[in-house]
């Protein structure tokens, strides 16, 4: 069965943009007789906004959409709310690490920052130098039993990584230009990567339809689902949703236009 999912952050009105994508899964479920899932992404929790999640579905609601499972009325893979998962994705994290697909990472804000500030003053691309690659397990336990903050990086193999877009078609990536991104943070947190591709596995999320946005993401989801031996779903990622002058709709340049909201 078709499955898909719009999963929005509760972090200020409700978009346009995303109230496109919203339709767009709406109605492939609707065409395939799918599921179409409401899921809350808020592991972001220093950009919350009180009372968006609330604008957001009555905006959605006023557009004429309705969900199959969803934080407000349930369905066989609750919670739909991330905040509501962390014990699910550390246990995922723990797995990850122990396919050898993530590597815990002690280093301090500071040497992360200091890091950046070199590879930038020398016009290198700022991604993480692998220090905490090759620790030895010996030493892992110590820093553990000694309760020192860690996070939790993907580790990206060597090689490409090609995928096959539904709307952009074949894509390949060479993986040294791919960051060992943070997939768990130090307070226990999921960062983007981890919960969604953890998420939509679990909830068995058939076709994955977003915005462009998240292409380069795209590589990096694919190597996490590859670490954990799953299977992938069907990628779709949409244009951006355009102004009158062709240019990308933006809260910058297009004031109130761009929110839901402004219509109701």
């Amino acid at each position: 069965m078709v499955r898909v999912r719009f999963a929005p952050s509760p972090t200020g009105e409700l978009h346009l943009g995303s109230a496109r994508t919203a339709l767009y899964n709406y109605l492939f479920a609707k065409k395939n007789d799918g599921k179409f899932i409401m899921r809350l992404e808020d592991t972001d929790q220093e950009r919350l906004v009180e009372g968006s999640l609330k604008r957001m579905l009555e905006g959605l609601a006023w557009l004429g959409l309705t969900w199959d499972e969803g934080p407000d009325i349930g369905g066989p893979y609750v919670p739909y709310i991330q905040s509501e998962r962390l014990p699910i994705y550390k246990k995922q994290a723990d797995e990850l690490i122990n396919r050898g697909g993530a590597y815990y990472c002690f280093c301090s804000a500071q040497r992360l920052e200091v890091l950046r500030r070199v590879q930038e003053a020398e016009k290198q691309i700022t991604k993480y130098d692998r220090a905490c690659l090759n620790l030895k397990p010996e030493e892992i336990k110590a820093k553990l039993e000694a309760k020192l903050p860690y996070i939790v990086r993907l580790k990206i193999p060597a090689g490409q990584t090609i995928f096959n877009d539904l709307i952009r078609g074949q894509i390949k990536v060479d993986n040294t230009s791919l960051d060992d991104s943070v997939l768990l943070k130090s307070d226990g947190f999921p960062t983007y990567h981890l919960a969604n591709v953890v998420d939509d596995h679990l909830m068995e999320i058939t076709h994955v339809i977003r915005g462009e946005e998240w292409l380069p993401s795209t590589p990096k989801h694919l190597l996490i689902y590859q670490g954990f031996g799953w299977s992938t779903p069907e990628f779709a990622h949409l244009p951006n949703v355009l102004n009158e002058k062709k240019t990308k709709l933006s809260k910058r340049k297009d004031g109130e236009a761009v929110w839901v909201q402004t219509y109701q």
